[in-house]
């Protein structure tokens, strides 16, 4: 009988996964297949049809969908039944937060900000008494939270916020003074999250602000912003604002750890929230290419524009593999905590947080994969993409803002090797010895002989072997050489991250494919597949500049020859996959379906 073991964060980078070991959406059960519809209906009912009065920055219309979201049970998904949730898996909550997203990025920054972090720090650090109070509430829709983290001089650097909290003469509040800036739902939220320096403090602090305009609470007018025109942000001012200590969330001092946390959920989420974006933007693009005509020939049928369709379609089946795939780790890491005696809190809280560097990997992936679909979007519209009365220009200007949301890509980046890192050195994931072995290999003499690659996606799951090498060479010479100033080197650690982030994404769709194929047969999977070696290749492709960069930049005389000789070594095909055919065979499928249709 396959046992399924469940990898600690980072270990798929050295050890190996085996594909009835991931789960994909294909295993969604019959609960999550009739929620997805749900969701998909109000999407549609909603949102999209409503979607000319988002554009039109209507923030009341945007409350009143958030009040209905409330209504159907979406705002409490992920809520514990005692506090008036669902209290559904985090596959679950995924699924709704995917779903609900696509319509514009005005209502799924709302629905993100308030599910997320405007309610899960009260969820996951807060006192019985204050979820008691305060979460029923958010997760009816009865109230809306929002999250103040963010201020002028505190954007990436969270813990150097300047708003502070001073204890009262008699001990019974706490008086908060700051100002807070690009804070979502601030113009109809009734509960703020708002993190604060007590004194001297080296952490700030976390605390429950009820929105009382009477209380010192100061609203600036509403941003004039590139994209998401019907998302309330604002800045928000407190002048003497009144707090009770017993509003104080979890500890004094703890709440850059609760900001943290609170972001490891945010980026998962958020990719989950661009997938379904994706969908829709490369269907709309089909739809156009296939009526469009030019020189008597619809558009959909040249080759630069199946080369197009078939990035958009591949990209968008390799970031749903990979975020589902994370989504079932993190619910079966809190399961089996909760299994072992831990609280909901503390299982969920040590669930995603296990995660963290995959948390990263598919913030930054996603996101910026989004971005180029929606981009490649109008380039098939053509001058009608650049036009507001096709949904391209609105999605591409959408899409912008996450690669900035939930800490910038450039720092998820770094954030992904430190938490790697971290994790080598607590002994977490043995990063060493792999790395040892690899530099064992590179001194040793090459084999010549040629392997049997018959098998689908065999000389796939060998590349991806010899990538991870890549990694383990690359920054184990990097560790190696700067040991822990290795975070000042940050040109090499994005080299490295990126090299990661490709490995990750493209092994889950090779076992998310290899899963299918074992399950349903190989001939059901042939564009699966292919979306598989396509991804691989630009993979190969960004890996191998990704090292290069890193290796000429630190190492140098023989070490650097030897070094390089062993990029070409681990980035090498057998047999190279006829690229074109690939994306002419991915893009015919979907042009004959006239839709994504994976």
């Amino acid at each position: 009988m396959e046992v399924k073991e469940i990898l600690r964060g980072g270990q798929f980078l050295v050890k190996e996964s085996e594909f009835y070991s991931v789960f994909t959406p294909e295993d969604f059960s019959e609960e999550q297949q009739m929620m997805k519809e749900a969701v998909k209906e109000f999407n549609e009912r909603e949102v999209i049809a409503k979607r000319d009065r988002f554009e039109a920055k209507d923030y009341a219309l945007t409350e009143a969908v958030m009040r209905k979201a409330g209504e159907m049970g979406f705002l409490g998904v992920s809520v514990p039944e005692a506090y008036g949730g669902l209290d559904m898996g985090f596959v679950s909550t995924m699924l709704v937060c995917e779903y609900i997203s696509s319509g514009t990025g005005s209502f799924s920054t709302a629905f993100g900000a308030h599910t997320g972090i405007g309610t899960m720090p009260i969820t996951l650090y807060g006192t019985e008494a204050q979820k008691q109070k305060y979460v029923p509430k958010l997760a009816s829709g009865e109230w809306f939270g929002a999250y103040c983290l963010t201020e002028p001089g505190a954007g990436s650097d969270a813990n150097s916020g300047k708003t502070t909290a001073a204890l009262s003469e008699d001990g019974k509040s706490y008086s908060i003074t700051g100002k807070k800036m690009w804070i979502s739902n601030a113009g109809f939220c009734n509960v703020f999250i708002v993190f604060a320096r007590i004194e001297d403090d080296q952490n700030i602090t976390g605390f429950i602000v009820e929105n009382d305009s009477t209380n010192g609470i100061v609203l600036g007018e509403e941003e004039n912003k590139l994209g998401i025109n019907a998302s309330s942000t604002r800045q928000v001012f407190f002048n003497d604002t009144r707090v009770p200590v017993e509003n104080m969330l979890s500890e004094r001092q703890n709440g850059f750890k609760i900001a943290m946390n609170a972001l490891n959920i945010g980026r998962i989420k958020l990719a989950a929230a661009c997938i379904d974006s994706q969908r829709r933007i490369t269907t709309d693009a089909i739809v156009y290419a296939n009526a469009r005509k030019q020189f008597k020939t619809p558009i959909a049928e040249f080759g630069a524009i199946k080369h197009k369709l078939a990035e958009m379609v591949t990209n968008t089946y390799v970031c749903e593999s990979a975020s589902y795939r994370a989504a079932k780790n993190i619910e079966d890491r809190i399961a089996m905590r909760i299994e072992i005696g831990n609280t909901h809190q503390e299982a969920e809280l040590k669930g995603v947080e296990e995660y963290a560097i995959e948390c990263s990997i598919l913030k930054v992936a996603v996101s910026e994969d989004v971005q180029n679909c929606a981009d490649e979007g109008i380039q098939i519209f053509g001058g009608m993409g650049f036009s507001k009365d096709t949904p391209m220009e609105a999605a591409w200007r959408d899409a912008r803002i996450a690669r900035i949301y939930e800490g910038t890509n450039e720092i998820n980046r770094m954030i992904s090797i430190g938490m790697l890192i971290k994790k080598a050195m607590k002994g977490h994931v043995d990063l060493l010895g792999p790395a040892m072995k690899v530099q064992e290999e590179l001194l040793g003499i090459p084999s010549f002989e040629t392997p049997d690659h018959s098998a689908p996606l065999s000389q796939e799951k060998a590349i991806l072997k010899n990538l991870k090498k890549v990694f383990l060479m690359v920054a184990g010479a990097g560790i190696q050489k700067f040991g822990p100033k290795i975070e000042q080197q940050q040109q090499l650690l994005i080299s490295a991250a990126d090299i990661l982030i490709e490995i990750y994404m493209a092994e889950s769709a090779i076992l998310r494919t290899e899963k299918n194929m074992h399950r349903f047969g190989a001939e059901s999977q042939i564009h699966q597949i292919e979306m598989s070696q396509l991804y691989l290749y630009n993979a190969v492709d960004i890996i191998t500049k990704s090292a290069k960069n890193g290796i000429v930049s630190f190492v140098e005389g023989d070490e650097q020859r030897m070094m390089l000789m062993g990029l070409k070594r681990f980035t090498k095909y057998t047999h190279y996959p006829n690229v074109a055919g690939l994306r002419s065979s991915i893009a015919d499928k979907v042009n004959k379906e006239n839709a994504y249709c994976f």
